[in-house]
């Protein structure tokens, strides 16, 4: 694989493109702003999505038709607005191409899996998954990161592997994509409630709580739809859930930790100009979780706060009145 196509231009777009040009791969990116895609291709990095770190330049447009051709097309597009960027792609994909989707969550209207999404969209690719812990800051500045890269076949996962892998990101194969996506989803939810308890002082055994609490609501709902949960305890699940559970340089966490200083969710995404998935995510994933018949009580707080249902004290004492029970997975 020579051609690397990059459906998208935020931070981790940006990220993924850099780490394939310097193992020699032939990078086109495209951006929905045409303002980053001169940027990138001037050489003048991604100060909009990625700033302070500086780039090569790269090839970039806000043409779509510009990935024709693409050995294989990573995709950034953030979940909610996938499916119309995939419709929009499609004419321009060929049969086979393997397309790998770099963004977590699940679709509001339909509550679809990336993957079906895809399949529904660009039925003549090929989908994989890519996952696991990784701040595109660390990647974009060669720092040693491990993710998982989900897909049926092995040999094309090796191929990919070897397309976009370098020593310092190091993908592992899996043929879970379902455990893949499930836990990039979930753990942005639950990043947002354990920036809640790190905003409202509740606490580092409150916060090493929620981590591994809502580890078993996202091994459960990763079960139930098919993935396997041994997926869940590696780099996908476990590890993509401490990274982002663990340090405000996620946007999910950090939104959590204003939301429980005080700020309304209105006011601090309206400072943002990157998305934070998490919040999107979480009435989708209840929805899921509901019509799945998976109790997911931490990801259900979250989204009843957010949903202006509850405040945040009262989900908190809802969480801690429920009844002793069992502990299991």
């Amino acid at each position: 694989m020579q051609k690397i196509g990059i459906l998208g231009a935020g931070a981790w777009g940006t990220a993924l493109a850099f780490t394939a040009r310097e193992v020699g791969r032939d990078v086109q990116i495209w951006a929905l702003e045409q303002d980053v895609a001169d940027a990138l291709s001037q050489g003048r990095g991604n100060p909009a999505f990625l700033p302070g770190i500086d780039l090569p330049a790269m090839p970039a447009s806000s043409d779509l038709s510009d990935l024709a051709g693409s050995d294989a097309i990573l995709s950034v597009v953030p979940v909610q607005h996938a499916r119309r960027v995939f419709t929009d792609l499609s004419p321009h994909v060929a049969a086979g191409t393997p397309i790998v989707l770099c963004s977590k969550g699940i679709e509001q209207s339909s509550l679809s899996l990336m993957t079906d999404v895809l399949h529904e969209t660009i039925p003549q690719a090929v989908p994989a998954v890519l996952s696991g812990p990784s701040f595109a800051a660390d990647v974009a500045r060669g720092l040693p990161t491990a993710v998982t890269l989900a897909c049926a076949d092995q040999a094309l996962g090796d191929t990919l592997m070897q397309a976009i892998g370098r020593p310092t990101f190091r993908p592992y194969w899996s043929n879970d994509l379902i455990g893949a996506e499930v836990g990039g989803a979930v753990k942005n939810v639950l990043a947002i409630a354990c920036g809640v308890v790190e905003g409202m002082k509740l606490g580092k055994s409150a916060h090493a709580a929620i981590i591994a609490r809502g580890f078993a609501e996202m091994t459960r709902l990763a079960v139930a739809l098919g993935g396997q949960a041994q997926t869940l305890s590696g780099l996908c699940g476990l590890g993509d859930l401490v990274l982002t559970c663990s340090s405000v340089q996620s946007r999910n966490m950090s939104f959590g930790k204003a939301l429980g200083e005080g700020q309304s969710a209105e006011a601090i995404l309206a400072e943002r100009n990157s998305v934070t998935e998490g919040v999107a995510t979480a009435p989708a994933l209840i929805a899921l979780a509901e019509r799945e018949g998976v109790s997911m009580p931490i990801c259900e707080a979250v989204d009843d706060t957010l949903s202006n249902r509850m405040s945040l004290d009262e989900a908190i004492r809802d969480l801690l009145s429920r009844p002793f029970t069992q502990e299991t997975s």
